[in-house]
């Protein structure tokens, strides 16, 4: 089987992330099942004191061990037109890339030398509708790739509400590892909960009588317009969110109306700790992006489909129609107030029918070796 060359966005600058680092570790445990060699490139943010810097790479290391991965990590950082490296040399990070089969890039700004050392060169497009307008608004400039996927169900199609770049996309969708991600089974589970950012530098830009305005694009907004959902049901409602010091107002706020509120660093900062909130659950309740909603592109989250693997039903905003995602089996989608809660009291009424539905959508649907096997044979094709 081929060697990969996994390039993943800021995991390792991110120790509190335990579900960001599950994102790009279905994608290498998936495509190590099928027999891949598979190794992990990933540029470093900007430094910090040599301290904090050693810390955060000791961690991340750490953890990728944890996952087989010991020996197949190659971090580098940027200095000015040069590169500094991390346990590696350059020389090493060359010798990967030209005798690997393909470099399965995640990283939309990824310097193109590391591209052109590469036999062969696919971008994986995790953020669908927004990579599409980013690059239409001449917020990113994408360098060329030999192949590009997308785990967007309308990215390219006729119906999409946005652009396609004029770019050859290959549908593949999400994975999860389902061999890591076992059903688990609890009826006494008591939470529907979720885990997300909350604030973010993520604005859309609007043209309004000629002037250009910004328009908040945060999980912040999306969540606030259900503030009040925890006095709609008795089903207890709990958020794991990834807050700091000047959200005090909105935590007071969600907490007011009924909502448990945490930190996700404190809750779910590693991936273990990540996969133990998902698997206490009792389902997971979750707002998508404003952006979700306005390109109506099918978006589901790989958090989900840990949720769905795990067998807990899933009551998710409704991002667009889809060929593939359910509603009312297993996944429940709703557009207000009104249908998230009657959707929580459905999926109560009749709870392990719909906990089976969800771990038979994930094995259906989101299964990493078929989603992989399709994803390889699309790149190498």
């Amino acid at each position: 089987m081929p060697t990969v060359v996994l390039s993943a966005y800021k995991v390792a600058d991110f120790p509190n992330g335990g579900g960001h680092f599950w994102v790009y570790m279905q994608y290498a445990l998936g495509l190590r099942l099928l027999g891949c060699d598979v190794y992990w490139l990933e540029q470093l943010g900007r430094a910090g004191d040599p301290e904090t810097e050693y810390r955060v790479i000791s961690t991340f290391l750490e953890r990728m061990k944890r996952f087989g991965m010991e020996g197949r990590v190659f971090l580098y950082a940027a200095d000015g037109d040069s590169f500094r490296f991390a346990g590696c040399t350059a020389g090493q990070v060359e010798a990967l890339l030209r005798r690997a089969d393909l470099l399965l890039n995640f990283n939309y700004r990824i310097d193109p030398r590391w591209l052109a050392m590469a036999r062969r060169t696919a971008l994986v497009d995790i953020d669908p509708g927004l990579l599409q307008y980013w690059i239409s608004t001449e917020q990113l400039s994408v360098a060329a790739h030999d192949r590009y996927l997308t785990t967007g169900e309308t990215v390219g199609t006729a119906g999409a509400c946005f652009p396609d770049c004029g770019l050859p996309w290959i549908h593949i969708r999400p994975p999860v590892c389902l061999e890591r991600w076992p059903y688990v089974h609890d009826p006494g589970c008591e939470a529907f909960t979720s885990v997300s950012s909350w604030t973010s530098s993520d604005w859309l830009k609007e043209s309004k009588n000629g002037k250009t305005v910004l328009r908040e694009n945060t999980k912040r907004v999306s969540f606030l317009r259900f503030a009040e959902l925890p006095e709609r049901t008795s089903q207890p409602l709990e958020l794991a969110l990834y807050l700091v010091d000047a959200d005090t107002d909105d935590r007071a706020c969600l907490e007011r109306h009924g909502w448990r509120v945490g930190r996700s660093q404190d809750l779910t900062g590693s991936p273990e700790d990540y996969q133990r909130y998902v698997q206490r659950s009792r389902g997971e309740f979750s707002c998508a992006k404003p952006s979700c909603m306005d390109f109506q592109n099918a978006w589901v989250s790989d958090r989900s489909l840990c949720y769905l693997a795990s067998g807990k039903p899933v009551v998710v905003q409704d991002t667009g129609p889809s060929a593939v995602l359910p509603n009312g089996e297993g996944m429940f989608r709703f557009t207000s107030l009104d249908e998230a809660a009657e959707a929580l009291e459905a999926v109560n009424g009749d709870y392990e029918r719909h906990c089976r539905a969800a771990r038979a959508l994930a094995e259906r649907c989101f299964d990493s070796k078929r989603v992989l096997e399709h994803a390889l044979d699309a790149a190498l094709a």
